[in-house]
């Protein structure tokens, strides 16, 4: 279970945490996965119970993860706000959040894809793809490169974190 958290938190976070940080988030949802009373017992401070609609294991990942790697947001415009600040000033982007503003989510979301599919084209561009079940927001993503889908997909099943592409799933949601 371990190496594939570390796999799998190694390939989402794509460069934006070191391997030291990867290895403590992927040890402690193991050590959650494989235990979660003597996890929370160990971990006075969690904020997790069994209301939580994901297991502890999944909880911590989603949770350790930097606003870098996991965007959340209500608005695809927010989404993809956080998503051109994740890159930092000197990466430009052909479309504006506010341009977002009005557009159906089908249309956002492609727009979105797009402009990222065109980035990083020696790794196969990046996908967008929910992660996790929601918890607070309505649209809750990771960025992988388009090389590496089929294998985060993998893990993930391995692992038991519901994911899929973004745009797929949102065709699928409404029939398109």
């Amino acid at each position: 279970m371990k190496a594939a958290l570390v796999e799998l938190i190694s390939k989402i976070s794509s460069g934006c945490m070191n391997d030291d940080e990867i290895l403590k988030v992927a040890d402690e949802a193991a050590q959650a996965y494989a235990d979660p009373e003597a996890f929370l017992t160990a971990n006075p401070d969690i904020n997790y119970d069994d209301t939580f609609p994901i297991p502890l294991g999944e909880w911590v990942v989603v949770g350790s993860l930097p606003e870098t790697v996991l965007f959340q947001a209500d608005t695809y415009m927010d989404l993809f706000a956080q998503i051109v600040a994740s890159f930092g000033p000197d990466v430009d982007f052909n479309i504006k959040p506010k341009q977002l503003a009005k557009t159906e989510a089908l249309t956002a979301l492609n727009r979105i894809q797009v402009q990222m599919s065109s980035m990083n084209k020696e790794n196969g561009g990046y996908t967008l793809m929910n992660f996790s079940q929601l918890l607070d927001d309505e649209l809750q993503v990771v960025l992988v490169y388009g090389n590496d889908v089929p294998r985060v997909l993998e893990l993930c099943a391995e692992v038991g974190i519901a994911a899929a592409p973004s745009l797929e799933a949102l065709k699928v949601a409404i029939h398109v």
